[in-house]
């Protein structure tokens, strides 16, 4: 019996009531959104790792403000995969994302928890505020009305998570029957100490999930967009 034969007969014995969803990049890699780490995301010869940090948009705002723009502009043009779509068909479950291209709501999620935040919101490096603003600037880098400069509301390397975001989505994951990993191994912090709060059935979805240790209690060796949907299937058969 394959990996998603086994996980969909468990959660149909399941029926699960309480599902949590927990997604990092590999659910909208079929979205054509690249990771932007490692060699593969160099841009100017800059690494993610030297862009996204407090220190860099210091030193250079209009160079840090260039390359999300960049990525701006990708995710823009993206459209949610059919993972994305799927997950958006559980109409009562809590999304929990490491993802900031915003495409679990453009799909149709209501409960979303943004951990690193949302590239399209650009926050107040003066009062804090936040505003949504998809739409390209006209010039880098933005200011905000007050006359400080605006800098996107995502997590930077050497940041801490929002606690209120945290918070929600540990209880989240102590509350739920059934937990859905996809995209991401769970096994790295802090994706590994949220996994960790829950207890019930898990499925982690993941094409390295058979040559990396797995803490869910099926793992799945699969794309997002071809596992998700059987998957999602199976819990709203139990539903019914």
């Amino acid at each position: 019996m394959s990996e998603v034969a086994q996980a969909v007969e468990a959660i149909r014995k399941l029926r699960p009531r309480r599902v949590v969803l927990f997604t990092g990049a590999g659910v909208s890699a079929d979205s054509g959104i690249p990771t932007f780490r490692g060699n593969e995301g160099l841009w100017r010869n800059f690494r993610a790792e030297d862009l996204a940090t407090p220190q860099a948009f210091e030193r250079d705002p209009v160079l840090v403000w260039q390359w999300y723009e960049m990525r701006r502009d990708i995710i823009r043009n993206a459209k949610p995969n059919a993972a994305h779509l799927a997950i958006a068909r559980l109409h009562d479950a809590v999304v929990i994302t490491q993802n900031v291209d915003g495409l679990h709501k453009r799909a149709g999620s209501g409960d979303v928890v943004e951990l690193h935040g949302n590239i399209f919101r650009a926050r107040c490096v003066r009062e804090g505020t936040t505003t949504l603003r998809e739409a390209p600037f006209a010039s880098l880098p933005p200011h905000c009305e007050c006359g400080a400069m605006l800098r996107p509301d995502v997590v930077w390397f050497g940041e801490m998570l929002s606690e209120p975001a945290i918070a929600r989505a540990s209880a989240a994951m102590m509350g739920a029957d059934l937990l859905v990993v996809v995209g991401t191994s769970g096994v790295v912090y802090p994706a590994a100490g949220l996994v960790s709060l829950h207890r019930g059935l898990s499925v982690e979805i993941n094409p390295q999930a058979s040559s990396l240790p797995s803490a869910c209690t099926f793992a799945i060796p699969a794309r997002a967009a071809e596992a998700t949907p059987p998957i999602v299937d199976a819990i709203l058969e139990g539903s019914e």
